[in-house]
């Protein structure tokens, strides 16, 4: 069933039709697909001593275009399922409130994607077999988050698998297309930024627990809690601050790599927000502010690594 347009989402697809299509992309969300690459590309310059631009621009806008692929796909399959409710709270869902048609919504899903892979081609005449695996793997998740009979968001498997790719995956085959090799130190700087991103998801399935629970969608939240959700979120912001201290109590760098904790007095804010109970709408203000601090410590983290 389709759910009625609020006043706020008819205000927002107003005018032009690529509106509606921005509001579906989740705009939000977009910076988790910038983050890591910024973090393993830096990583790839330090070791290699000299930056590869054409694979980073790639690479970044590839990264891009599975995020929105993924979004879209998202909008889709938790409409087809059910999961969009007319009570739920979070940012307006363009199949469901009938901004777009199931089918349009379809078309949209293979066209980004198959950008994505477009771009890909190139990364992978630069990079090899271990982009392809990354790259189709990283479509696949995107896919298969909401889609097929074992949705990984369904199952309590999101957030280990947004860890993984927009973590180790991205981050890793960021430093690889600059060095054709991968090394430890891209490993390790990959923690915090998926410890970051994965806390975005975090707040969206705290959000949602009500709904999510009430449309059978067993995210990990809706498993462990809300209690336990919002403790999960402070030990994903505390891991992020501490991989840097341990770069530098390791000898992998100076006090440069330290620079993310310039944003600690946001990320105090934000994990004081979560324990203190901040719920409903008012979880999308967090949502959209720890995207802003995951970023601002990306760009922080890659200029500690450049240094």
């Amino acid at each position: 069933m389709l759910m009625p347009a609020s006043d706020s989402a008819r205000r927002e697809t107003e005018g032009p039709r690529w509106r509606v299509w921005w509001l579906g992309a989740r705009p939000a969300t977009l910076v988790a697909a910038v983050g890591p690459v910024l973090v393993g590309t830096a990583v790839g310059v330090r070791e290699a001593g000299t930056v590869q631009w054409f694979p980073f621009l790639a690479a970044l806008a590839a990264a891009l275009l599975i995020q929105v692929g993924t979004n879209y796909a998202n909008d889709l399959f938790d409409y087809l399922k059910g999961a969009d409710r007319p009570e739920r709270v979070g940012p307006t869902r363009i199949t469901a409130r009938g901004l777009v048609t199931v089918s349009e919504m379809r078309s949209a899903v293979i066209l980004t994607f198959g950008a994505a892979m477009v771009l890909g081609l190139y990364l992978v005449w630069v990079g090899g077999w271990p982009i392809l695996a990354i790259g189709l793997a990283s479509i696949a998740a995107g896919i298969l988050y909401t889609a097929g009979p074992w949705p990984l968001g369904y199952i309590g498997l999101g957030d280990l698998f947004v860890f993984l790719f927009f973590g180790l995956a991205a981050v890793s085959g960021s430093a690889y297309l600059q060095t054709g090799d991968f090394s430890w130190l891209a490993v390790i700087a990959a923690v915090p930024i998926g410890a970051l991103i994965t806390a975005i998801l975090v707040v969206n399935n705290l959000r949602d627990i009500p709904t999510d629970r009430a449309a059978g969608k067993r995210t990990l939240a809706v498993r462990i809690g809300e209690r336990a959700t919002r403790w999960q979120y402070a030990v994903l912001v505390s891991v992020a601050y501490l991989t840097p201290l341990f770069l530098v109590l390791g000898g992998r760098g100076g006090l440069a790599l330290l620079l993310p904790w310039l944003t600690l007095p946001l990320a105090v804010k934000l994990v004081r927000s979560v324990l203190n109970g901040t719920s409903g709408a008012a979880l999308n203000s967090v949502l959209r502010r720890t995207g802003q601090l995951q970023l601002m410590f990306a760009v922080l983290f890659g200029i500690g690594l450049l240094w």
